[in-house]
């Protein structure tokens, strides 16, 4: 995040999903803020975290410096008495080390940059979660947090009856908690096309799969996190996609199911897993076509992203696309020169 882009507050995305008269309420968006612009204090930020998180999840008090100098934004997810924050700051975060009245929640924290640091007081840091890890655990009130300058985490708050005076700690890799953040993405995404029954189905995907980060286990056969599981395994997926090693036996490998599992997961999407890989390979090698470096052939392309050799690659634009990568390229250079 670059501080220019952050002038004040800005709502960059409305509020939706939201289910008046019923237990489910689902709400998303994203807020921006620099409280040293004029008219963006802090009162203005804690108005704007109410309006995306209602009044359940109350925020603590920061430190003097923190309020007059924040500066960061935050995506939040809310389901009902669920809440997934995406949390990214260009300033430090520091609170004051006073409780949060009446709180008595399980967080899950996943830091990807930076460090978040939890204590009983400003003084005591007992815990301290860094880059690449995370942590479970049933808050009660929520007391003292310290990040330093940028940050970049995801947070959930969660009941107090999803597990009681425990704390979990590992890697942000593990399969469980790709399968919960997929799933958060996934629900994101959705959200405004969602009734009542798609909030509550949702958050009880969501707390399935929470259980799960905390048991350090999931029920592969369990009919809900079909959905995790696919989408889980297609984020790994769109960042190796020009590896060669890359296939649903790995796939499945890695998040530690069967290859069967996984195979179903798809299944019930109307995919295979094969079939998103040709399909996510030959969109990424379409693109490559009209940005490869100087000198690079369309055989480059295609090896480049695992196609057996050019004839096969050709083949199979063609039968995605209706023409060959060479008509392609014709039609995109006629086009640009209009």
């Amino acid at each position: 995040m670059n501080e220019r882009d952050v002038p004040g507050w800005k709502n960059c995305d409305t509020m939706s999903g939201t289910t008046a008269g019923t237990t489910a309420v689902g709400t998303s968006g994203t807020q921006a803020l620099d409280t040293r612009e004029p008219g963006a204090g802090f009162g203005e930020m804690t108005r704007r975290w109410r309006d995306l998180t209602g009044e359940s999840v109350p925020l603590p008090a920061f430190s003097a410096g923190t309020r007059a100098g924040l500066r960061g934004r935050f995506q939040a997810t809310r389901l009902s008495d669920t809440l997934v924050v995406d949390f990214a700051a260009d300033s430090a975060f520091r609170t004051a080390g006073t409780p949060v009245a009446g709180e008595d929640v399980v967080r899950l924290w996943i830091v990807r940059r930076g460090q978040w640091a939890l204590g009983n007081s400003r003084t005591d840091n007992e815990t301290t979660v860094s880059a690449g890890g995370f942590m479970l655990r049933h808050v009660g009130r929520l007391t003292h947090f310290a990040t330093p300058p940028r940050t970049v985490a995801q947070v959930f708050v969660l009941p107090r009856t999803l597990m009681r005076e425990r704390t979990v700690t590992g890697p942000a890799g593990t399969a469980e908690l790709r399968l919960l953040v997929a799933h958060a993405r996934m629900v994101r995404r959705t959200l405004s096309g969602l009734g009542p029954a798609g909030v509550e189905a949702a958050r009880g995907t969501l707390l399935e799969l929470a259980r799960a980060v905390a048991g350090r286990r999931f029920d592969d056969q369990e009919p809900l996190l079909a959905s995790p599981l696919a989408q889980a395994a297609k984020d790994l997926a769109a960042a190796r996609l020009s590896d060669p090693d890359l296939s649903a036996a790995g796939l499945a490998r890695e998040l530690r199911v069967s290859l069967r599992t996984l195979q179903r997961a798809f299944s019930a999407q109307g995919e295979s897993v094969t079939g998103h890989l040709r399909e996510q390979r030959l969109e990424a090698a379409r693109a490559a076509l009209l940005t490869a470096a100087p000198g690079w052939s369309i055989a480059d392309v295609a090896a480049h992203w695992q196609f057996a050799d050019a004839s096969h690659f050709s083949r199979a634009f063609r039968a995605r696309y209706a023409l060959t990568p060479t008509e392609y390229l014709r039609q995109q250079r006629e086009l640009r020169a209009r």
